[in-house]
C-alpha cells in the first residue's frame, strides 16, 4: 500500500507528518514514498497510491508548492474527478482554490481546482478549538472531530464541506461548513495532528485505503483522549478562541 507525501521538506507546520507517521504504524508494510520540491510526484505518472497526503507549510513555501503542482494541474484534476483519495490539511487546502488575497490586496494565483479563495491577513491570527461532524451517507459514516486551528487565512466560494461544525467556525467565519471535499478528496484546516486527534475518522480513511486492518493504533489509549477531549471542547464555559 503507497502513501505520497507531498514535499515534507516544507509541509510539516504543526508536527503535521505525525499523521502518515500515525497511519504507517496502523497500516502493515505501508509504503511511504516522500517527494521533495524538486522531484516529480508519484501521482504524475501512477494510479496505483492509495494516498496523497500535504500539510501544512509557511507562506512562502506556498508559493513554492504552487509552482512545484502547476505543472501537474490537469492530472490532479482527473484524479480527484476519478475519487483517488487525498487528504490535505492546514493552509495547504488553499493551493487547490483559486487565489491567495495578501494583506496589500495582491493576489497568488493558485490552481484553481476549486472556486475559493483564500483572505490572508498576517496581523489576526485565529486560533481556536474545534469540534465537527464527519458526515457520509453513502457509507453510512457520522463521526466526531476534533481538533486546532491557526491560521491567518479565511476561505470563501463555493464548495462542499467537509465537516459540519458544532463549535468554531467552519471555512470562513461566514459558514459552519468546515473544510473542503469532492469525492474522495478531504482539505480541512484542521492541525493538530488530525488523524492522531481522531481515531475513528482515521479508521474511515484506512477502509477507503482498502485496508483489512480492523484497529488503528494504540486504540484504546487513542480512543480514551478522544472521547476525553470531546466532552472537554462540548463544555459550555470552555472557551474555543485563544
Amino acid at each position: 500500500m503507497k502513501i505520497e507525501i507531498l514535499f515534507p521538506e516544507v509541509c510539516n507546520l504543526y508536527g503535521d507528518l505525525q499523521n502518515i507517521e500515525y497511519l504507517k504504524r496502523s497500516l502493515k508494510g505501508a509504503d511511504i514514498i516522500e517527494t521533495s520540491l524538486k522531484e516529480e510526484p508519484y501521482f504524475a505518472t501512477h494510479d496505483d497510491f492509495a494516498l496523497c497526503y500535504m500539510g501544512t507549510m509557511t507562506e512562502k513555501s506556498q508559493e513554492l508548492v504552487l509552482e512545484a503542482l502547476k505543472p501537474y494541474k490537469g492530472r490532479l484534476e482527473a484524479l480527484i474527478n476519478d475519487g483517488k483519495l487525498f487528504l490535505i490539511t492546514g493552509n495547504a487546502l488553499e493551493i487547490f482554490g483559486e487565489y491567495i488575497e495578501c494583506d496589500n490586496g495582491s493576489k497568488i494565483p493558485c490552481l484553481g481546482i476549486f472556486k475559493t479563495h483564500a483572505v490572508r491577513r498576517m496581523l489576526s491570527r485565529y486560533n481556536s478549538l474545534y469540534v465537527g461532524k464527519f458526515i457520509d451517507e453513502e457509507r453510512q459514516a457520522d463521526i466526531d472531530i476534533v481538533g486546532f486551528k491557526s491560521q491567518f487565512t479565511h476561505s470563501y466560494g463555493e464548495f462542499d464541506g467537509l465537516f459540519h461544525t458544532v463549535r468554531g467556525d467552519g471555512l470562513s467565519p461566514l459558514t459552519k461548513e468546515e473544510g473542503i471535499r469532492k469525492n474522495n478528496f478531504f482539505g480541512t484546516y484542521i492541525i493538530g495532528p488530525l488523524l492522531i486527534l481522531n481515531p475513528l475518522f482515521t479508521k474511515y480513511l484506512m477502509n477507503l485505503m482498502g485496508s483489512s486492518e480492523k484497529t488503528v493504533a494504540y486504540e484504546e489509549a487513542a480512543m480514551d483522549v478522544f472521547t476525553h477531549r470531546l466532552e472537554e471542547f462540548m463544555q459550555p464555559t470552555r472557551g474555543l478562541t485563544y
